[in-house]
């Protein structure tokens, strides 16, 4: 999706993920309320099943609340999710990932 016909929620949405770090993962709902938008967490789902830029925006850390990896459109899906996640040393509790070593916990202020 090119910068200039995106919302400013889809704007937001990617400069958000863009800044979670190598290593570590947010939620879609971590993703939605850093965004200004609480409870929007299918919206960023639909915002990052559509990001036509993984470099800049590096939609594999986003995971489900859970830790449940789900939807990604590259690659093998899932699979190519977890390995791109095991590569930047993210770690797993069995298929989900570890939110309490990996979860990102950006610094806001406010």
């Amino acid at each position: 999706m090119k910068n200039s016909t995106q919302t400013n929620f889809q704007k937001t949405v990617h400069a958000v993920v863009a800044s979670i770090p190598k290593g570590s993962v947010a939620t879609y709902g971590q993703v939605a309320e850093l965004a200004g938008r609480p409870g929007a967490a299918r919206a960023v789902g639909s915002v990052m099943s559509h990001n036509q830029d993984t470099k800049a925006t590096p939609c594999h850390r986003v995971v489900g609340s859970t830790g449940a990896l789900s939807g990604y459109a590259y690659g093998d899906g899932i699979t190519t999710k977890k390995k791109l996640l095991v590569k930047e040393g993210v770690q797993f509790r069995g298929e989900k990932v570890d939110l309490k070593t990996s979860q990102w916990h950006p610094k806001v202020s406010r």
